[in-house]
């Protein structure tokens, strides 16, 4: 029998040796999606590679020099010190409204939207289904909508231009409470619910100390939302709050936004600088945010998107 050369199939019947697998149709590359991919990639981060630029341009640089480069004289260092020193530093109690009013509200809607969640999901009571419909109507209502009738009740009762006007309805977030419902379906074995009830443990202290540890992931994707949610926040602290020392971020630059533009050609123009610089320093702790929490919040989104 001639021997078999190489790269020839061997003719005594034997399997002929593995070797590089050719790529299956699922792993090759796709043009139109490479494309679409990078479009959509250039969509997000191209508004934040614009902000880091303006931030380091002066009011004149931003209508003299080009929008996507950076100036030839850069002064974000310069800038960063006058949007802290502004108004005798307002814009540092305006971030520290900000990241009150956010974590706040976060912890709070996370934990109740935990607890409602574990509720709907392993008990039965009367009314459970239409209960947990009304809960599925309410995600489909705009939080816009909401903040005129929310406005003429916190005026009833005196809370308007204090911070509990943006922290309690903050608090509320229909679709947190059904993200942890679906969460906690799976993610808690009823045996072990059974196995704790039989050794004498409450429900409460079955919830804080078992159920809570389990449903980790999907509480901290509800806090994720509800910090950007309740950070990003602009028109219900534009009706509720009434005194600058009390606005967030977003309102705060607002005020600005609109001093630059009525001062024309004046001084209060070089506030433009100062609103782009304020709003690249309001991104960064979202980002560092969802850097830091980023495992939680992938695995509590995979979760929330099976089917039950």
């Amino acid at each position: 029998m001639p021997p078999a050369t190489a790269g020839s199939p061997p003719t005594d019947g034997t399997p002929a040796p593995r070797g590089r697998r050719r790529p299956s149709a699922s792993m090759r590359r796709s043009t139109p999606l490479t494309i679409a991919m990078l479009a959509a990639l250039a969509y997000f981060l191209l508004p934040l590679f614009w902000l880091v630029v303006a931030s380091t341009k002066s009011a004149q640089d931003l209508f003299n020099s080009f929008g996507l480069w950076f100036s030839r004289a850069p002064q974000l260092p310069a800038n960063v010190k006058e949007t802290f020193t502004q108004d005798d530093g307002v814009f540092v109690n305006w971030l520290l409204n900000t990241v009150m009013y956010a974590v706040v509200s976060a912890l709070g809607a996370a934990l109740l939207a935990a607890a409602a969640g574990y509720g709907f999901a392993k008990f039965r009571f009367r009314g459970d289904r239409a209960a947990f419909n009304l809960v599925l109507g309410a995600v489909m209502i705009p939080a816009t909508a909401l903040a005129i009738p929310t406005y003429l009740l916190f005026a009833k009762v005196e809370l308007v231009n204090t911070p509990w006007a943006i922290i309690l309805p903050s608090l509320v977030n229909p679709f947190g409470l059904y993200l942890m419902r679906v969460y906690a379906q799976d993610a808690i074995p009823d045996s072990i619910l059974e196995a704790a009830r039989i050794d004498g443990a409450g429900e409460a202290r079955i919830f804080f100390t078992i159920a809570l540890r389990l449903l980790a992931p999907g509480l901290v994707t509800v806090l994720l939302f509800t910090l950007v949610a309740t950070w990003n926040n602009y028109f219900l602290p534009l009706i509720m709050l009434n005194d600058p020392n009390l606005y967030p971020i977003t309102v705060g630059l607002s005020s600005w936004a609109a001093q630059a533009q009525n001062g024309g050609a004046g001084a209060s123009s070089d506030m433009l600088a100062l609103v782009v610089t304020g709003s690249l320093i309001s991104v960064l702790p979202l980002v560092v945010a969802f850097l830091l929490l980023q495992r939680y919040w992938q695995s509590g989104l995979a979760a929330g998107g099976v089917k039950q």
